[in-house]
């Protein structure tokens, strides 16, 4: 019998808790289930052999609410991994846990992200799993420290792989010129000579294949132990295939010690040597290239200073930055970088925040205003108090964000990773078949064995592995210097199929600081009492319409009245009682909704509306007393943005709150294609919603907590960066500029990375395609070459080197200009 405590969201009273407990004790195998409103969590006790979690979850589904288990989320660093292989062979081993929901394995930063429940499996039987498939796993826990760690152990493999290399090269290149320099005239000692000396020439072949094999036994030990686990890799392939070329070459050296001499052409040795040399030249390029891939995050962690100066029993003390907690008060002075997030409590400066927000003019600070880590203090000396350390501060989020989304998997990655999961048992397969159908079809022992070699060796699938992760990689890295956060590898590629962007107006298309325009009045009331009971009335609003209308009023120095009532009407207006006048301000809904004539101001108002003003509607005592109209300024890239994707083919929609008149009037000023006005708040989801209805893929772009709906319906959710917590949380897409002609910049990065994803794997799976039945000797059969082994292992070095230099081309990528 199981017990699990599950999260229940959309519970709004007693009834739905209610409701879930008698939908799941209905069901089989449950023996108990308990919900509590107050924490939001259900108990239930039932029984696996009946009934599955995924069962209860999609019950509860059913009933209009949602049970989500109780899981964690971590990161591993994996090592020991050598082709796509590998990471599927982990990804297997892991999602079979009991308890693990998903597990993502990026070969390119030799990453894994695992999402399980911690109740069920923990983080040493996660760690066990990865053990027991044939690699090593350990927690990703990131400080200042182990970044500094990681990269010197990129250094140090980088440096092993070039002294593998030049090792063996030293010891192969003598044994090549003697293996095949006699075969075009080249000279050769007497002594060494196979005609004269084929014992001689034979054990000094011998002798000069031993330190390369050594100096490379990595790839045995790797290659047969997941060999024998059942999961080959690439290492597998290639221990099998100069294994057998050198153990060939033993068994023709003894054979010419017993007098046969006809072996001395027949010697294998070079080739088990110069597969080993070329494949770790291959291997040492791709992980020099590979560290090219994540030089964005390398670039992000470098802006936080590693020490922070902190007042410790009124003394100035240097820590390190991983040491700072909250509260404490930080002294920076000028030209140096704000070690965390904090609030300034003594002096006055201006800050360089332009590493996330991209504004290049300081921003001037004082006591009470916030400062954002690993900005620059430019002129004055502050202290200030640390609100957010380590993991919690703004760089921190953002290094995060975009490690996420370097770590996930695009679905475009998923054909690479299935093939992948079952190509080397595949290849190995064909290998011994293609070597066994010439040997039976009448060619010699050492011809099977050149084409067995040649299949094992051309068809690692390493190419196929980078193909998709170093693009998205490079991308999300281009993304984030850009100041456009991708979230995932999903956001990346769905963002290039978008054919329509909706864009909220309040704060994303216009500043979101409207001011008043026009006081307009009727029923003998003049516009200086108008404005003061309408900003007397307005003073506890947080619409940005009553904050200009208050602060119109502050700007002539008006003391505010008190009001005796005070109601809000969502998506209308409010409804007051100030000095005993029952007022209503709103739009015309609320108007129409009460039936109050708007009389002669009918055409004002409307006028108003088409010049791209909002008019709000006063009334007292259920007469029309005037109209105060507000207009919000349009951000300055706007008009250029809307054209942007206008050029790109993207229809381009705009949604508010707004009349009708006023929308289309601020449409027409932008060029929108598209004016979905007087939309509610929380209707904002439905209207997206309607547009895909349509069968269009749509992005939203907003800035609101109301936004946060329809961000998290459209298909790309986009969040403007000077936007609230809510709203970057729905989105997929972060603008951490605050600058619409980032939208378009996303749409191209998009694009451009998907366009980068499908070259690499058409190359990836053009060259497999094209070269397996090149070695299994198809080609040789209507009368063409033969494939040599040698020429087979560059080949495939070359692939994943090509591959990877593809995806360095996306370093260059800037968005257009219009």
């Amino acid at each position: 019998m199981a017990e699990k405590t599950l999260n229940i969201e959309g519970m709004t009273c007693a009834s739905c808790a209610q409701r879930i407990e008698k939908v799941t004790k209905k069901l089989p195998g449950v023996k108990s289930s308990s919900v509590n409103l107050a924490t939001e969590k259900m108990n239930i006790q039932y029984d696996e052999n009946a009934i599955s979690l995924q069962d209860i979850q999609a019950a509860v589904d059913k009933a209009g609410y949602k049970a989500v288990a109780n899981t964690e989320k971590k990161t591993f660093a994996i090592s020991g991994m050598t082709c796509a292989s590998c990471a599927q062979t982990i990804e297997k081993a892991t999602r079979k846990l009991d308890g693990v929901l998903e597990s993502n394995v990026n070969l390119a930063t030799e990453k894994m992200n695992i999402q399980f429940d911690p109740t069920i499996v923990t983080v040493s039987d996660i760690i066990q799993a990865v053990s027991h498939a044939g690699y090593e796993a350990h927690e990703d826990i990131e400080t200042a420290e182990s970044v500094d760690e990681d990269r010197e152990k990129k250094q140090r493999e980088i440096k092993g792989l070039w002294k593998r290399f030049w090792i063996s090269a030293v010891f192969t290149a003598p044994l090549l010129y003697i293996a095949m320099g006699h075969l075009v005239g080249a000279p050769l000692p007497g002594i060494i000579d196979p005609m004269m000396n084929p014992d001689n020439f034979a054990m000094l072949q011998l002798l000069l294949t031993i330190p390369v094999i050594i100096v490379n036994r990595k790839i045995y030990t790797i290659g047969f132990n997941t060999l024998f686990r059942g999961h080959p890799n690439m290492d597998s392939l290639i221990a099998l295939g100069t294994s057998a070329a050198f153990l060939y070459g033993i068994f023709a050296t003894v054979m010419i010690y017993l007098g046969n001499s006809s072996y001395a052409n027949e010697l294998y040795y070079e080739t088990a040597a110069v597969i080993l040399t070329l494949i770790t030249l291959g291997k040492y390029l791709e992980t020099l290239t590979k560290g090219k891939t994540s030089e964005a995050i390398k670039k992000l962690m470098g802006l936080a200073p590693k020490t922070a100066i902190v007042l410790r029993n009124n003394q100035e003390v240097e820590i390190s930055i991983d040491e700072v907690v909250v509260d404490d008060i930080i002294i920076v002075k000028p030209g140096e970088k704000m070690p965390v997030d904090g609030i300034v409590v003594e002096g006055t400066t201006a800050v360089d925040e332009s590493m996330l927000t991209g504004e290049s003019i300081p921003v001037e600070k004082n006591v009470g205003d916030s400062i954002i880590g690993a900005s620059i203090n430019k002129n004055g000396t502050i202290q200030y108090k640390a609100t957010k350390v380590g993991k919690d501060t703004a760089l921190s989020q953002i290094i995060k964000l975009v490690e996420d989304a370097q770590g996930s998997k695009a679905p475009i990655a998923k054909l690479a990773d299935i093939i992948s999961g079952y190509f080397v048992p595949i290849v190995i397969g064909i290998a011994i078949l293609s070597g066994l159908a010439w040997y039976f079809g009448g060619q010699t022992g050492i011809f099977a064995l050149t084409i067995a070699i040649s299949v094992l060796v051309i068809a690692c699938p390493c190419a196929l592995g980078l193909a998709t992760p170093t693009a998205i990689m490079i991308g999300t890295g281009k993304g984030a210097e850009h100041g456009v956060l991708i979230k995932s590898g999903t956001a990346l590629e769905t963002t290039h199929k978008i054919q329509t962007i909706v864009f909220d107006k309040t704060g994303t298309i216009t500043e979101g600081k409207p001011k008043v325009t026009d006081i307009v009045t009727a029923n003998g009331i003049s516009e200086e009492e108008l404005l003061l009971l309408a900003a007397s009335a307005e003073k506890g609003s947080e619409h940005p319409l009553g904050e200009a209308i208050v602060k119109g009023a502050e700007e002539r120095g008006m003391n505010f009245k008190k009001t005796q009532a005070f109601k809000a009407i969502p998506g209308h207006g409010i409804e007051v009682t100030i000095d005993g006048h029952h007022m209503l301000l709103g739009n015309r809904k609320l108007m129409d909704d009460r039936n109050i004539s708007l009389g002669s101001l009918s055409k004002t108002s409307d006028d108003l509306a088409s010049q791209g003003k909002t008019p709000m509607y006063i009334t007292m005592n259920d007469k029309i007393a005037g109209i105060i109209a507000v207009a919000d300024t349009v951000k300055e890239n706007s008009v250029k943005a809307i054209q942007k994707l206008h050029k790109m083919g993207i229809e381009v929609a705009m949604i508010t709150g707004d009349n009708k008149r006023t929308a289309e009037a601020i449409a027409k000023q932008v060029g929108i294609d598209r004016v979905l006005s007087e939309v509610l708040p929380e209707d904002k989801a439905n209207e997206v919603k309607k547009l895909q209805d349509e069968g269009k893929k749509v992005a939203m772009v907003g800035d609101g907590i109301n936004d946060a709906p329809a961000l998290a319906q459209a298909d790309v959710g986009i969040a403007i960066g000077s936007g609230t917590d809510v709203a970057m949380e729905s989105a997929d897409i972060v603008l951490m500029r605050s600058d619409l002609m980032d939208v378009p910049t996303a749409v191209e990065l998009s694009r451009s990375t998907i366009r980068n994803i499908k070259e690499n794997l058409f190359w990836a799976f053009g060259y497999n395609t094209a070269g397996i039945p090149f070695a299994m000797g198809i080609v040789f059969l209507f009368g063409g070459p033969l494939l040599s082994p040698v020429i087979a292992a560059a080949a495939m070095s070359f692939s994943s080197v090509s591959v990877l230099l593809n995806a360095l081309r996306l370093k260059r990528f800037k968005p257009s200009s219009i």
